[in-house]
């Protein structure tokens, strides 16, 4: 009996564990496809250089969860990096084992990441500070998010490149303007208007609806805080320090080493330990 009791109380412990998490609410947006917007910040080449490694690193970890990744649009600098890149990543919940879709990885990467590094250029080798943006955004069929086709204006233009001269004679390329909010979507990359305008459509769907639930979420702070998953975009998140070969995520504050492999796609182990994070403050939340 005394070893039957001994069991019998680490199986509740386990079991009461086990409901608990069931008992938290799933993001309805775990499963969904997404599109990330990805801009430079301060520290002008380096900082667009340090957006195409991101690009780089991203597209990796996506493929090592078997998903896909598309470019929508994109803007080069001189220096060969990314002044904007704005991209969806595609894939099924289940893909290569995992339990959620692009959504699920990837919501926590929203927010400002900072770089710090002596770049190429540097010759006293002084160690420099760059930021970029990153927005990530589920991506919303029509049946999820339904946008009145009269308060869009699209217009066909014709594909433009670096310094804005045209790439080519033909309107394939189109731009999307909200007007109750003046929110605006453009894409170029694909070869026909028609795919270009369903791609379009799908950023400005996204972007609206980001737009308004960032105006409910703020309504409700106290919920907010209590949530890591959707920072708010202007909120410095990760600060990747090359010279001491660190990551640090400052909403959990945890530092995470081998920088070189984290940028090969590698993450992982900082994901995993924001969702840990997340899951105890959304039970903590419960409780209260």
């Amino acid at each position: 009996a005394a070893e039957d009791i001994e069991m019998l109380e680490s199986k509740i412990i386990e079991l009461t564990d086990k409901i608990e998490v069931e008992l938290i609410p799933k993001d309805e947006h775990d499963d969904k496809n997404i599109i990330i917007e990805m801009r430079a910040g301060a520290g002008g080449d380096e900082s667009t250089l340090f957006s195409a490694e991101m690009f780089r690193g991203y597209g990796k970890y996506a493929e090592a969860n078997g998903w896909t990744v598309h470019i929508v649009s994109s803007s080069k600098s001189e220096a060969g990096g990314f002044k904007e890149i704005i991209f969806e990543v595609k894939g099924r919940a289940g893909s290569n084992g995992t339990t959620g879709g692009p959504y699920s990885k990837f919501k926590y990467e929203s927010g400002v990441h900072r770089v710090q590094r002596v770049p190429e250029t540097e010759k006293q080798g002084r160690v420099h500070t760059s930021t970029i943006t990153i927005a990530v955004m589920p991506e919303l069929e029509e049946k999820d998010y339904s946008i009145e086709m009269k308060d869009l204006k699209i217009e066909a233009t014709t594909s433009s490149g670096a310094g804005g001269q045209s790439v080519n004679t033909t309107y394939s390329a189109i731009r999307i303007v909200h007007i109750p909010t003046g929110i605006v979507a453009t894409c170029q990359d694909e070869r026909s208007q028609a795919q270009n305008k369903e791609k379009a459509l799908a950023v400005i769907r996204s972007r609206v609806a980001a737009h308004f639930r960032e105006i409910e979420e703020k309504k409700i702070t106290d919920n907010r805080r209590s949530q890591i998953g959707t920072g708010d975009r202007s909120e410095k998140i990760r600060t990747y320090n090359f010279p001491q070969d660190r990551v640090t995520d400052h909403r959990i504050n945890q530092n995470f080493n081998q920088i070189n492999l984290i940028m090969e796609g590698q993450f992982e182990p900082i994901i995993s330990a924001l969702q840990v994070a997340d899951l105890e403050m959304r039970r903590a939340a419960i409780a209260d």
